[in-house]
C-alpha cells in the first residue's frame, strides 16, 4: 500500500451510516466549490479537484451532480470549517477537519469519539506538514518526475510501487504539478488534493490499541460534520 493509503482511513464505507456520511461530505464540499465560483469543472479548478477526489472515493454520479444543481440554484446554505487536533490510542495522532451547520454540534461529536476510545484532544499538528498529493496507476516514474522537474514545479518525492505512482509537491505547487501531468496524459487520479502527511509513522503493535484505533476511525468516519481525518499511523 502506497503513501496516499497509509494517511487516512478512507476505504470504501462498509456500513450505511458510513456511506450516508461520506455522500454528506462529498455534496458539502462539491457545493461550496461550486457556489465559491463557477459551477462548471470546467472553469472551476477547485470544482473539478473536488469532484475528482469524491469520485476516487466511490461517491455516485448522482450525489455530484445535485449538489452542482444545488450551487446553481442560488441555495442559501452555509457551513462553517473547523479543525480538532487529537492523541488517540498507541501513540496515534490526528487532524479532524469538519464542514457544518453546526459547530457546537461537530464539536461534542468529535470529543465524544475520541474520549470514547481512550484519547483527548490536545495540539498535534507540528507532527504534520502540508503538501499536495497525487496518486495514480502508472509505470512510467522516471518520466514523471523528470516532467515535473523541467516544468519547475517544487517536488519533493516522486514513488512507483505497485503499479501506481505517487507524487508529493509543496502545497503551493497543487495546480502546476497537476497542469503538468494533464499534459501527460494523465488525467485519472485515485487520490489528488493538498492533505497533510505525517512527519514520521508509527505502528500500532498492540492488540487493543490497534482495535480501539480502527474502531474511532469508523467513528469519524460515520460523522457528517467530519470532512477530512489525517492521522500518522502506518496500516
Amino acid at each position: 500500500m502506497g503513501r496516499a493509503h497509509e494517511v487516512r482511513a478512507k476505504a470504501m464505507a462498509a456500513t450505511a451510516a458510513a456511506r450516508s456520511a461520506l455522500f454528506m461530505r462529498a455534496s458539502k464540499e462539491i457545493y461550496m466549490a461550486a457556489s465559491r465560483g463557477v459551477p462548471d469543472p470546467d472553469s472551476n479548478l477547485a470544482l473539478r479537484s473536488a469532484i475528482e477526489k469524491w469520485k476516487a472515493q466511490h461517491v455516485t454520479k448522482d450525489v455530484i451532480e445535485r449538489a452542482i444543481q444545488k450551487a446553481k440554484g442560488g441555495t442559501a446554505e452555509s457551513y462553517d470549517e473547523g479543525r480538532y487536533e487529537a492523541f488517540g490510542p498507541g501513540g496515534s495522532l490526528f487532524i479532524i477537519d469538519t464542514l457544518t451547520d453546526n459547530t457546537n454540534r461537530a464539536l461534542v461529536e468529535v470529543r465524544t469519539a475520541v474520549t470514547k476510545k481512550g484519547g483527548h484532544l490536545g495540539s498535534v499538528i507540528f507532527n504534520f506538514y502540508q503538501a499536495g498529493l497525487f496518486a495514480f496507476k502508472g509505470n512510467n516514474r522516471d518520466e514523471v518526475e523528470e516532467a515535473l522537474i523541467l516544468g519547475d514545479v517544487d517536488v519533493q518525492e516522486v514513488t512507483e510501487e505497485d503499479g501506481e505512482i505517487e507524487v508529493v509537491t509543496a502545497p503551493e505547487a497543487f495546480a502546476k504539478a497537476r497542469e503538468v501531468l494533464g499534459e501527460l496524459g494523465i488525467t485519472e487520479f485515485d487520490t489528488a488534493e493538498v492533505t497533510f502527511l505525517p512527519n514520521e509513522y508509527v505502528e500500532i503493535t498492540d492488540p487493543e490499541d490497534k482495535r480501539k484505533f480502527e474502531e474511532l476511525c469508523d467513528m469519524l468516519d460515520e460523522l457528517q460534520d467530519v470532512q477530512n481525518v489525517y492521522h500518522n499511523v502506518k496500516l
